[in-house]
This record gives C-alpha cells, structure tokens and sequence, in this order.
C-alpha cells in the first residue's frame, strides 16, 4: 500500500528513532508499505520517519543506479542487485575518502545538491527476520545507506551543504513546508492541511 511521504519541516523527521524489537506491530506491513512507496516515488531508499515513524529502520534498492554508463559493470551488477531492509542499525566506521555527490531526498522535493560523505562504512544491523550483521560497504551503496541512515538520526542532507547553498534553497524548503511543491507521489506536508 502506498503511503503518504512526511515533507521537510515535519517534527518526525528531526526525532532520532528508537530501536524495535521483532514483535514491533504490523512489521512486515510497515516494511511491505515503505518498498511499495518508495518505488511508486522512483526512490532508491526510504526511512521510517519519512512516513511518520520515529524508529530505527530503513530501506534500500540500489537498481535505479545500475544503468549508469560511468560505472564498471561489475558495479553495475552489484547496484542491480542490491536490495535491504536495515532494521535498528548501528554505523560502526565511516572511513576511506570523502567524495560529492548530488544528492535529492523524497521528502525535500525539487531539491538536489552535492553532498560528500566518506566512500567506506561498517554498519551493524538486523534484517527483516531480525538476523543480526556487521557489513563493510563502499561506492554508491554506502552513500545511499549513510543518507537513510541519517534519516533514523534525525539528519538530513540539507544540513551538510554550505550555509550559502542553504540560503538558496531557503525559499524552496518554505514551499514544500507549505505545501506548494507537487511531486507526482503522495505527501504530507508540515504546514498544510489534508493533501
């Protein structure tokens, strides 16, 4: 079932999540929901408080990517065939060089700016059937995992661009607050009614 995504200026999307345990209600919906949203959204990655949960989970599928002329096609496979859910994760190291990338977010719409982040990271997880994991990963898989990673954080990208390109895009960040920005999937915006 497709789902309204939570806007820029929605409260949830500044609260750091609280773990969960497997018997969590409605889990595996809550997660069935957050593919089938993401996807409707063309995403490639979605967190729980962009739909108004403040927990430790996210998802991920990285195929979007993997069409990319300028990677190699064994990066090309790997995009492909990247698919996860991270539940109650843990990033343990975020190491190797820092590099940019222009970045966009579901929630902050018609909004795109370049981001670096560090091309290595170990994270510690739970699947969906709650298997516990420590996973080394690098390239765009890493970016994508450390940007829904610090959606459970309460971050978000808009916070690590410079205060010159937050003055530029202050406008656009009003208007999807007030509910004037019109992507083609459903949202919920922080200070409209309904919608």
């Amino acid at each position: 079932m497709i789902i309204p995504i939570y806007g820029y200026g929605e409260p949830v999307l500044r609260q750091v999540g609280e773990e969960i345990s497997p018997d969590y209600p409605n889990l595996s919906a809550i997660i069935a929901n957050m593919y089938d949203t993401m996807y409707n959204a063309y995403g490639v990655g979605l967190a729980a408080p962009q739909v108004g949960l403040p927990i430790r989970l996210f998802i991920i599928d990285t195929e979007p990517f993997s069409d990319s002329k300028e990677l190699t096609k064994e990066e090309q496979q790997q995009l492909k065939n990247f698919k996860q859910t991270f539940i109650n994760a843990k990033m343990l190291l975020e190491d190797g060089e820092e590099w940019s990338f222009n970045e966009g977010c579901l929630s902050i719409p018609d909004v795109r700016e370049d981001v670096y982040r560090n091309e290595r990271i170990t994270i510690e997880y739970c699947d969906e059937n709650f298997n516990k994991k420590t996973e080394v990963f690098d390239g765009l898989i890493a970016r994508v995992i450390q940007h829904e990673y610090d959606h459970i954080e309460g971050v978000l990208f808009t916070d690590k661009i410079s205060t010159l390109k937050k003055t530029l895009i202050k406008k656009k960040l009003q208007n999807i607050m007030d509910g004037k920005a019109f992507p083609d999937y459903r949202m919920k915006f922080a200070n409209k009614k309904g919608r």
